[in-house]
């Protein structure tokens, strides 16, 4: 059997403010692609399909149609809840679902019952471990006085194990592979997970998988081997700019009939490249080295002996899809008071950059917007000042 692990997708993420839909829906075609060229017979998906517990309409829309095109390229899925999606809306369905091909493990009490899917060296048992937060889950799992997440990692892992020995001891052996969406010993994060540590310690043991063939892991966004049978896969797309030198991947890797066989690493396409470039606005503007970032994801800091005016708008003319900028003062340029920056220009210009370098040019309904603001602010200055001067009068 070819499984191939992909995990974390994310879908309707933002980054820095940016839709990611379209990105999003090219890379799940990249993977029904590679499902058919590589002949997989079930792609595992551990967790963090979506980005919120509620995503948008759009969201569910390229979702599904990323589902659809895997399950069309000959895939059977098999996919749990992560720590951002929600089991009972990801699960809704589940059994209808499942009817067509789409096994969706959202429920802690689950834990034990498998998807058994078979092929011509027997049976595999898909176990699907939801996201475990200790507090909401304990009592459901019988470890009352759980605090930690390797606590309740450990109680459902021995229902599995419990569940897999009862099968065996039934005379058919079952080859296993495991879901879990949790923050393992030894994994390194890349700083664009959410936190999962609510009040006990986040992480859990490898050794907590023992006793099985293969254990798909997500959770963290970059690919990672923790042992030759725990492995994270990593996030399909980078959603930092920390991850801009990273690969992102999948794993295929194929059961015998001993158990797991050989793991292949196969890297994604890049949808779109992510750059973080440095120098003056003139510099970022022209310079000829900076052509390969043009299609790029751009952060850029400044390093203006000035704070650039309008700074975002220029960059943007060369790099469409520059989405984050900083100004660093060099080292050794003298420092320049509030009243000397703002000196000759008037509160709407002032605004108006303000605007433009949080976020891009104002348009014209928006400066419209702010030159009322700021007319009703004078109007009422000027009227606390009138009446100010009047009460002055009267004492006098």
């Amino acid at each position: 059997m070819r499984i191939l692990h992909t995990s974390d997708w994310h879908i309707g993420r933002t980054f820095h403010g940016v839709d990611l839909l379209a990105d999003q829906g090219a890379v799940l075609e990249s993977i029904a692609e590679l499902v058919a060229a590589q002949s997989i017979d079930v792609v595992v998906v551990p967790g963090d399909i979506y980005d919120r517990a509620v995503p948008s309409a759009d969201a569910v829309l390229v979702c599904n149609r990323g589902l659809e095109a895997i399950r069309a390229a000959g895939a059977v899925i098999v996919a749990t809840s992560g720590n951002h999606d929600s089991p009972a809306r990801l699960g809704a369905g589940a059994a209808f679902a499942s009817a067509g091909g789409l096994h969706l493990m959202t429920r802690v009490g689950d834990v034990a019952t498998p998807v058994v899917i078979e092929d011509e060296h027997g049976s595999v048992a898909f176990y699907g471990i939801p996201y475990l937060e200790p507090e909401t889950t304990r009592a459901e799992l019988d470890v009352p006085t759980a605090r930690t997440h390797a606590e309740v990692l450990s109680a459902a892992m021995d229902r599995i194990r419990g569940d897999l020995a009862t099968r065996n001891e039934a005379g058919q052996h079952h080859r296993s592979v495991v879901l879990a969406h949790a923050f393992i010993v030894g994994g390194e994060a890349t700083g664009s997970e959410r936190s999962i540590s609510s009040g006990g310690i986040e992480t859990a043991p490898a050794s907590a998988f023992d006793g099985v063939d293969y254990v798909a892991l997500g959770h963290l966004h970059s690919p990672q081997t923790l042992t030759d049978r725990v492995r994270y896969s990593g996030s399909p797309l980078p959603y930092s700019f920390g991850e801009r030198s990273h690969r992102k991947a999948v794993w295929i890797l194929d059961l015998d009939a001993n158990g797991l066989g050989t793991v292949e690493r196969v890297d994604l396409p890049v949808v779109r490249g992510l750059a973080r470039i440095e120098g003056t606005v003139e510099q970022l503007t022209t310079d000829a080295a900076y052509c390969e970032y043009e299609d790029h994801y751009v952060s850029a800091v400044l390093t203006d002996e000035v704070r650039p005016v309008d700074a975002m708008r220029l960059l943007q003319q060369r790099f469409p899809h520059a989405i984050h900028l900083e100004w660093r003062r060099p080292e050794g340029s003298g420092e320049l008071r509030y009243r000397d920056r703002v000196r000759g220009r008037s509160d709407l210009d002032i605004a108006t950059s303000f605007v433009t370098d949080m976020r891009s040019v104002p348009t014209a309904a928006e400066s419209g917007l702010l030159a009322r603001a700021l007319a009703s602010v004078h109007r009422e200055t000027e009227a606390i000042r009138g009446t100010a001067t009047t009460a002055d009068r009267g004492a006098a």
